[in-house]
């Protein structure tokens, strides 16, 4: 899938989660082209950036050609709370559920970036993963967070551990 229609994807399938509030496309010129905010109901915020390559031997010049197949099988969505709080670790395994639980024919399989991470090789960063019947990766790095009534940093990639 595309980042545009990804993106589309993630605004319309995110903003229907029990704990999201509200889903927006976000756009940084040049340094971001494409991303989605999603602001959950407790207040809290995450941006999440849009990035992956096409299918081997895509073609961008040709209109994309969907290739569907079995979606992956359902998940239990897992809390999105720890201590009250949205953490980096609950809101991959939250929002990877959700893209899961989707029922897109498209998706082959979703994944966090923190999945395997032990406390001797920890995640270089948190985002969510997925992988397309069409043999196309894309991945959702988290760019910037906020707790509720605070605005985000403005340094990329510098997430607070609880928000």
């Amino acid at each position: 899938m595309r980042p545009p229609r990804l993106e589309e994807f993630l605004v319309d399938t995110l903003g229907k989660a029990p704990e999201v509030q509200r889903t927006e496309a976000w756009h940084e010129g040049s340094t971001r082209p494409a991303g989605v905010h999603v602001a959950f109901t407790t207040g809290s915020e995450l941006w999440i950036a849009v990035t992956g390559g096409g299918q081997p031997g895509e073609d961008y010049d040709k209109p994309e050609v969907p290739v569907t197949d079995a979606p992956p099988a359902e998940v239990p969505v897992p809390d999105l709370l720890q201590g009250g709080k949205v953490t980096p670790i609950t809101a991959e395994n939250y929002l990877a559920a959700v893209l899961t639980n989707s029922g897109s024919p498209e998706i082959k399989r979703v994944y966090t970036y923190s999945a395997g991470a032990t406390p001797t090789r920890p995640t270089a960063h948190p985002g969510v993963g997925i992988e397309w019947h069409s043999g196309a990766k894309s991945f959702l790095p988290f760019v910037h967070t906020a707790s509720p009534d605070q605005n985000r940093k403005s340094n990329a990639f510098h997430l607070d551990n609880a928000f």
